[in-house]
C-alpha cells in the first residue's frame, strides 16, 4: 500500500515544554486511522504540524511524499480538514461560508453540498454569528465532505453534535472510506473510532504508546467471561489466565487472557458448562489500560 502520511520521530517544544517527544506512525492509502489520547497528549499539535501550521523541531513528516512544512500549499490542494472548534465569519450565512470553502478548495460538488445540508439539518440562510457550536461544526463538516480530497483530517469533528448527527457523520465517513480515501480521525468518542478505524494510534504525553489494527490490539487485552457450571465454579479461580474472579451462587465473572482461553474452556467443561459467555475487549478497555494511574 502507498503511504499517504508518514511521520517519523516527530518532536515539538513550546519553550521548556516538550509537547511531542517521539511520534511515529503512518496512514496508508484507503486506510482510516483512529488517533486517540486525552487532552494534552499531543493529538492537535501533531495534526497542526501535519497541516504546516506549526513547524516541527525534529523528525520528519510527509503527506503524499511531500514535506508538510515546505510543501504545505501543494498538500492542501488534496486534503480536507475539520478542527474541533470551527471558527466562522459571523456576518456570512452558513451557506455562503460553505460555498467559499468549496471554491477555495476548487473540487467541490454542489449536489453533494445540498444533500449534506439536508442530512445535517443545517439552516444555510442563517448568519454564522447566530449558530450554536454544533451548527458551526456542521458547516465545517459539510464543507469538508462536499469536496473530493485524497486525505481527510478530522480533529474531534463531532464536538458539540448530538448523537443523531454523530451517527450521520459516521455514515458519511464510511462512504468516504468505501471510495478508497484516507482518513486521520482524532476523537474522544472511542465507539466512533472503533466503528470507523482500520488502525488505532494511541498517544500519551507526546509519545505513541500503541499502534495496530483493532484485532491486533485486542490480543493485548483480556476478554470478560461469564461462566456458570454444574460443579463448583470456584475451582476456576486458580486456573492460569484467570484474573479478577468474582462469584455469585454458581456463576462466576472474570477476565481471561486470550492466549489461555482454550485451556480455560477445557477446564470449564470438566465442571459441566451451563453458560459460557466471552466478550472481547473494547477499545475503551485498551485505552484505559494505558491511562489508569
Amino acid at each position: 500500500m502507498t503511504q499517504v502520511v508518514k511521520v517519523q520521530g516527530l518532536q515539538k517544544r513550546f519553550g521548556k515544554f516538550l509537547a511531542l517527544s517521539d511520534v511515529t506512525f503512518t496512514v496508508e492509502a484507503g486506510e482510516v486511522v483512529g488517533f486517540i489520547g486525552p487532552n494534552g497528549a499531543g493529538k492537535s499539535t501533531t495534526i497542526r504540524t501535519l497541516l504546516g501550521i506549526i513547524k516541527r523541531d525534529a523528525g520528519s513528516a510527509e503527506i503524499f511524499g511531500k514535506d508538510v512544512w515546505k510543501d504545505s500549499i501543494e498538500i492542501h490542494k488534496r486534503i480536507s480538514y475539520v478542527p474541533g472548534d470551527v471558527t466562522l465569519w459571523g456576518n456570512l450565512t452558513g451557506g455562503e461560508i460553505i460555498d467559499l470553502f468549496i471554491k477555495l478548495h476548487g473540487a467541490g460538488d454542489k449536489e453533494k453540498r445540498d444533500y449534506l445540508i439536508k442530512r445535517f439539518e443545517l439552516d444555510p440562510k442563517k448568519k454564522a454569528k447566530g449558530y450554536s457550536k454544533g451548527n458551526r461544526q456542521k458547516v465545517g463538516l459539510i464543507a469538508a465532505l462536499s469536496v473530493d480530497s485524497d486525505l481527510y483530517i478530522f480533529d474531534e469533528p463531532t464536538s458539540g453534535l448530538d448523537p443523531l448527527m454523530e451517527h450521520i457523520f459516521q455514515e458519511e465517513v464510511e462512504k468516504i472510506k468505501e471510495s478508497g480515501k484516507s482518513i486521520l480521525l482524532s476523537s474522544h468518542i472511542l465507539s466512533e473510532v472503533e466503528r470507523l478505524a482500520d488502525k488505532v494510534v494511541i498517544i500519551r504525553q507526546g509519545e505513541i504508546v500503541e499502534t495496530g489494527t483493532l484485532d491486533e490490539l485486542r490480543h493485548l487485552t483480556r476478554s470478560t467471561v461469564t461462566l456458570e457450571t454444574e460443579g463448583d465454579v470456584a475451582k476456576m479461580a486458580t486456573e492460569n489466565g484467570v484474573h479478577d474472579f468474582t462469584q455469585k451462587d454458581n456463576q462466576a465473572t472474570f477476565s481471561a487472557d486470550n492466549q489461555q482461553m482454550n485451556d480455560i474452556l477445557l477446564q470449564a467443561t470438566k465442571l459441566g458448562v451451563k453458560k459460557f459467555e466471552a466478550v472481547p475487549p473494547t477499545l475503551d478497555d485498551l485505552f484505559m489500560r494505558h491511562y489508569e494511574g
